[in-house]
């Protein structure tokens, strides 16, 4: 009879405990469902039938399987183009960022360098406070940048938060110790740099690599402020240009009597429909491809630093 009684309040809680991991289990695969959707509804919906994406039958699995969409797209010269600017800029871009992240948050980790509290605060202030878009414009305009693809290399060149995350990295995950072993080596602080402390950051190296990259890739601001030129402009600007056209098109269309001209806009527009989501995978697959390969370097270094100790 004891046993019996001491036995049930374990069973209660291997209950509790079986409910609460299937009420977890669930909740993660709501969630997981919730992230992932978006994007495999992007994979279905670009080997569709334009017309069933565009008039809502494309749920969870594709309709009228075809490549209507990314042949258009391919023979679309301007995307082309767009495509290829935006790899230039999210290479030069990042490599600048970089030429300039690193190096300057090695310094800021040096508490003993002279003026350092007066550098601190005058990066953070940057964090809250700007100049605002048109004396930026002005002061870009004044240095010749205006349609001139430098401005999306240039432009915005260092993060100050992630100068502030690649200096936690540094502080916290180098010793002192070796940096002391290279001064009596006789290394100069500038060897240290290069000899030391570069061949250890390749974790928040890949971090930064890929957050510059990520924005770079995506970047459409700057681009529809300062390049008017399309042959300089992004993949996110040829994509809204082609939007915008295929809609005024339609508006066209609609407003003439012509029943012709508007069958022909209204394929049009849903071709467009199947198109985005076309370039969404054209323009994703370069990410895609490279996160495999530092998603090692990219786990830790956004680990390693977070604690201090």
């Amino acid at each position: 009879m004891t046993n019996q009684l001491s036995t049930q309040p374990v069973k209660r809680r291997r209950i509790r405990v079986s409910l609460f991991d299937a009420v977890n289990t669930l909740l993660l695969l709501l969630v997981t469902f919730i992230c992932l959707y978006p994007i495999y509804y992007a994979i279905i919906a670009s080997f569709s039938d334009y017309n069933a994406v565009a008039t809502g039958r494309v749920g969870l699995l594709p309709v009228g399987f075809q490549l209507t969409a990314y042949q258009a797209v391919f023979e679309n010269r301007q995307v082309w183009q767009g495509y290829w600017n935006t790899i230039q800029y999210t290479v030069g871009g990042t490599a600048f960022n970089l030429f300039l992240t690193i190096p300057a948050a090695y310094a800021m980790s040096k508490k003993r360098m002279l003026g350092h509290g007066v550098l601190t605060w005058f990066f953070l202030i940057t964090m809250y406070f700007g100049g605002g878009m048109i004396p930026t414009y002005l002061l870009n305009k004044s240095l010749g940048l205006v349609n001139n693809p430098l401005i999306m290399i240039i432009s915005g060149g260092l993060s100050v938060y992630n100068m502030i995350v690649t200096r936690t990295y540094f502080e916290n995950s180098i010793p002192d110790s070796l940096y002391e072993a290279g001064r009596i080596d006789g290394s100069s602080e500038i060897g240290l740099f290069f000899k030391v402390a570069l061949p250890l950051s390749m974790p928040i190296i890949a971090v930064m690599c890929l957050y510059y990259a990520v924005g770079h890739w995506n970047g459409y601001f700057t681009a529809l402020i300062y390049l008017t030129k399309t042959k300089w402009q992004p993949l996110a600007l040829v994509l809204r240009r082609i939007l915008i056209m295929n809609q005024a098109a339609l508006d066209d269309a609609i407003a003439s009597t012509d029943p012709n001209l508007l069958a022909n806009a209204v394929t049009r527009a849903n071709l467009v429909v199947t198109m985005k989501y076309a370039l969404v995978m054209v323009a994703s697959i370069p990410m895609l491809i490279l996160y495999p390969f530092i998603q090692k370097y990219f786990v830790k270094g956004v680990m390693i630093g977070s604690v201090k100790g």
